[in-house]
């Protein structure tokens, strides 16, 4: 159940809903970095709003009318699966760049030319039967992300267990914690991504850039690490599952390679491989 306005605790979120109920215009609005949780908006007129980098989680957006908005970066999980609703809402042409929609409902939306690109979605987010979200350039499970540019991208915690990566730029990136069981990786471009305590069982990593990673206490059972084509600087601390195959094949790299330092970690690779979780 939408929390109301009396009970949102954000003093521009009782202004916004102020100016509502008097009947005035919130088009073209600035709201950018606002915390807006639980704003109850169900309906309003929210054509080109900035809502970047807004805190939007549980918010009642039921029937509002986003065409063009700005909703980069902005947070919009629910609790449950009816906790950010945007059922019904117009979307057209709306900006979600690298916005969280995670057990978000956008039932019936209109997303005509909405921009998904890195946008964060889980099994439990809702889209409209026809929408093709596993090609819109969203991030979630099973996506299709084949040379997708998610440099420095911000994956702590996000699950993208069968997702489609072959030859994917991830340099940079923050996948923290991420589930990349039986993800496609070959050929991707990994350098100095954070993959500390990630899941990535069965993931393919062959012919992949691992220069610089770190991959402390993530979980590399039955992963595939053919021809992989660097791994200067990479960090192995604690990993678990790593086959004795993966490791000969790290192992077989020239030593300048092996005794190359993490500059985060402080770790080179050949000594990460005698730290272990015992």
């Amino acid at each position: 159940m939408p929390t109301t306005a009396s009970s949102n605790k954000s003093p521009l979120a009782a202004t916004i809903i102020e100016k509502l109920n008097a009947g005035e215009s919130l088009a073209n609005a600035d709201y950018s970095n606002q915390d807006l949780y639980a704003i109850a908006l169900e309906q309003a007129n929210l054509k080109e709003v900035n809502f970047s980098n807004c805190v939007l989680t549980n918010a009642d957006l039921v029937g509002a009318n986003l065409t063009g908005a700005n909703l980069s970066n902005a947070d919009l999980r629910g609790a449950n699966l009816t906790g950010a609703n945007l059922t019904g809402a117009n979307l057209t042409g709306a900006y979600l760049s690298r916005a969280d929609l995670r057990q978000a409902d956008l039932t019936d939306a209109n997303l005509q030319d909405a921009d998904f690109k890195v946008t964060i979605y889980d099994k439990n987010t809702k889209f409209p039967e026809e929408f093709n979200y596993i090609s819109s350039g969203a991030v979630g499970p099973g996506a299709s992300l084949n040379g997708a540019y998610l440099n420095t991208a911000n994956l702590r915690g996000v699950d993208l267990t069968g997702a489609k990566m072959i030859g994917a730029y991830l340099s940079g990136a923050d996948c923290t914690g991420a589930i990349l069981d039986d993800v496609s990786l070959s050929g991707a471009n990994l350098q100095k991504a954070i993959m500390t305590g990630a899941s990535l069982r069965n993931a393919r990593l062959g012919n992949a850039e691992l220069k610089g990673v770190d991959f402390r206490a993530a979980d590399l059972t039955g992963a595939n690490l053919d021809n992989i084509q660097n791994i200067a600087g990479a960090d192995f601390s604690m990993v678990v599952g790593l086959s004795e195959q993966g490791r000969s094949a790290i192992l077989g790299f020239p030593s300048q390679d092996l005794t190359t330092w993490n500059a985060y970690t402080r770790c080179n690779t050949k000594d990460s491989l005698m730290i272990t979780n015992s």
